[in-house]
């Protein structure tokens, strides 16, 4: 028997947690660019020494492409996973963040890709993605995750407090009871 995406129990009974689970990681996440972004532009440090919060302890943790990449691969795992319980506006704005993420996983992939064969795109020193053959990939990637981060807040909000008509067509009980039938 097969199993679709829309008969786990996570887009369910299991919805709001999962959220909320996943909600947390993204949250650490940003913890690690915010606190690198500070690192170099209010405390002035080099770039190859702005690691975040763990590549201070752990500063391979900054230089492993698998690590940035299985992040992608987790945000984009997770956007596919909780999407089904979305609905009207909220599926819309998740939609948004899915097809940003779709983009920054390919560009992270491209980045591994490089990594591993040990040839760079274009001939550059280091794995470079596309985009940041523009733009420096510290700002690039705290860029990235915003463009992700927004419409998924979006659509949170929006999901936990549906019209109506969305509201009915909800499988999840993410909104709760409506005021009125309590």
């Amino acid at each position: 028997m097969a199993i679709t995406m829309n008969a786990l129990a996570v887009n369910h009974r299991y919805h709001r947690a999962a959220l909320g689970i996943y909600f947390v990681i993204v949250l650490a996440h940003w913890a690690e660019h915010v606190s690198q972004a500070v690192q170099i532009y209010a405390l002035g440090w080099p770039v190859h020494h702005a690691r975040g919060v763990l590549g201070i302890p752990f500063p391979w943790l900054v230089s492993s492409e698998w690590m940035h990449y299985g992040y992608a691969l987790l945000m984009l795992i997770g956007l596919i996973l909780l999407r089904p319980a979305f609905v009207g506006r909220a599926r819309t704005w998740w939609n948004v963040s899915l097809a940003i993420q779709v983009w920054h996983h390919f560009e992270h992939l491209l980045l591994l890709l490089q990594a591993m064969t040990g040839t760079n795109i274009f001939g550059r020193p280091v794995p470079t993605s596309l985009i940041q053959l523009l733009v420096p990939r510290v700002e690039l990637h705290l860029f990235y995750n915003g463009l992700v981060f927004i419409p998924m807040v979006v659509a949170m909000i929006l999901h936990y407090r549906p019209r109506a008509e969305e509201r009915a067509a909800m499988s999840c009980t993410c909104a709760g009871t409506p005021v009125s039938a309590r």
